[in-house]
């Protein structure tokens, strides 16, 4: 056994020092993502038929690939509240007056949880119409440990929350605690201080100029340095992904993944649904919707691969700026808010879909106009504040299925196809920030027509 841990690891060092040489050859961060991802899914594949699904020794190799995996998924947390708060922060600075803020927050906002209201509808008509149910699942060892760690560090912190008190936990009491992330919704009051900064900055500009510009200068600073830490984690993204997938795969349950099929098959074609309800909404506003999606495809790419939102901002505002024609100061407060708030696929689709499911078992109606609406409704409202890196979904789930009286089980019974489904749901979340983002600069008249119909595509920052 030792001599095959050390020959997979072995072989999984190669596969990042192949991965390396992709940088010598000018690909674009989507297609190193794309290259990682497609080594990790092969050697995953090949050490499942080497050793057969639960070896021991896949087991034992795994630890040694969270090295790179589970570390760069920890790196990913680290720059999430350092990047939303300064670019919200940065967004309202770029504002001419506070009077703007108003505006555009309310159209942001607004489109976002929107466009959840109608994601949690269509989770809801995909549980149905797949008679999707929470009965008869499998509950083993590994969905026990997951339940296990569910129950104490998740639940305790967030589904004994009411709604009010959920509200009321997203005004900011402690900066710097938020910073830390301290509780679930630190994301959504870390934006709430940043906003806050933010106006002061711009009243400090009009009663004194000449501080108020230096203040400006320093947020500037402050953006521009954030964003060279976030360029650091996002170069070694194609080796987390690939670490991540080869785990994935490797330790994947064919069983379990063709049991949970029915529920695959839905979310994506939920996912499907949404990508068209975003279109649809685009060319209302006069945005030609294949064109918008070409344009931002290799942000997609990145979500879908990376599954982080939040490590998705830069280039999620590059591409609004650069090739959408979406000015600055909205680019960056849709990015932002749309890691945090009203993300479509984590806290819209996935918990309305997943509080279907377990309504039968306790003796619920899921097909009752009230409960859906009451559903509807208390997905919209909880939307706010789930965190931008991978468990956001979890977080909304967990806020969710008590909120309606549900059991929260259902949440790790679903721990085998979790990652497969999570990259789609990233992918949704991303998209919804910048159909935000687009939707609001056309209400305001100001994008930037020339940049929005060039057919020439910018190249993306590495």
């Amino acid at each position: 056994m030792n001599q095959a841990l050390v020959l997979n690891v072995a072989v999984f060092a190669v596969l990042l020092l192949l991965l390396t040489q992709t940088r010598h050859r000018g690909w674009s961060l989507a297609q190193k993502v794309l290259a990682g991802l497609a080594l990790g899914v092969l050697f995953g594949l090949g050490l499942q038929l080497a050793y057969g699904e639960g070896s021991d020794i896949v087991r034992a190799s795994i630890p040694w690939f969270n090295i790179v995996g589970n570390g760069y998924v920890q790196l990913l947390q680290m720059i999430v509240m350092p990047l939303v708060f300064a670019s919200i922060l940065s967004a309202i600075a770029r504002l001419h007056s506070a009077s703007s803020l108003g505006r555009i927050s309310v159209l942001v906002i607004g489109t976002l949880l929107l466009t959840t209201l109608v994601s949690a509808l269509v989770g809801v008509l995909m549980a149905n119409l797949f008679g999707l149910t929470a009965e008869g699942l499998i509950h083993g060892a590994r969905e026990a440990a997951r339940l296990s760690t569910i129950e104490s560090s998740y639940a305790g912190k967030v589904a004994d929350l009411n709604m009010p008190q959920l509200v009321l936990s997203f005004i900011p009491k402690n900066p710097f605690a938020d910073l830390s992330g301290a509780s679930p919704t630190s994301i959504i009051s870390l934006v709430i201080f940043a906003a806050f900064l933010g106006v002061a900055a711009l009243q400090l500009l009009k009663d004194d100029e000449e501080k108020g510009r230096r203040l400006l200068a320093g947020i500037d600073l402050l953006q521009a340095w954030v964003m060279k830490l976030v360029r650091l984690v996002m170069k070694l993204t194609p080796y987390g992904v690939m670490a991540l997938m080869t785990k994935v795969v490797a330790s994947s349950n064919l069983q379990d993944i063709v049991q949970l099929g029915g529920f695959v098959v839905a979310s994506y074609l939920g996912l499907a649904i949404m990508f068209v309800v975003h279109g649809v909404l685009l060319s209302v506003f006069g945005v030609n919707p294949l064109r918008f999606f070409r344009k931002i495809w290799p942000v997609l790419t990145f979500a879908f691969t990376s599954r982080s939102s939040a490590a998705t901002i830069p280039l999620n505002v590059e591409a609004q700026t650069r090739r959408l024609g979406v000015p600055a100061s909205i680019a960056g407060f849709s990015a932002s808010f749309g890691a945090t708030i009203g993300q479509n696929g984590c806290a819209g689709l996935y918990p309305a879909m997943l509080a279907v499911m377990v309504a039968p078992t306790v003796g619920m109606n899921p097909l009752d106009p009230m409960w859906i609406a009451t559903l509807a409704l208390v997905v919209t409202v909880s939307s706010a504040g789930v965190a931008g890196v991978g468990g956001g979904a979890t977080f909304a789930a967990l806020i969710v299925l008590p909120a309606m009286g549900l059991p929260v089980t259902l949440v790790a019974l679903l721990i085998s196809v979790e990652p497969l489904i999570d990259m789609g749901r990233t992918a949704l979340n991303v998209s919804g920030s910048m159909t935000a983002g687009t939707i609001t600069s056309q209400v305001m008249g100001q994008t930037d027509k020339s940049v929005m119909h060039d057919d020439d595509v910018v190249e993306l920052a590495q």
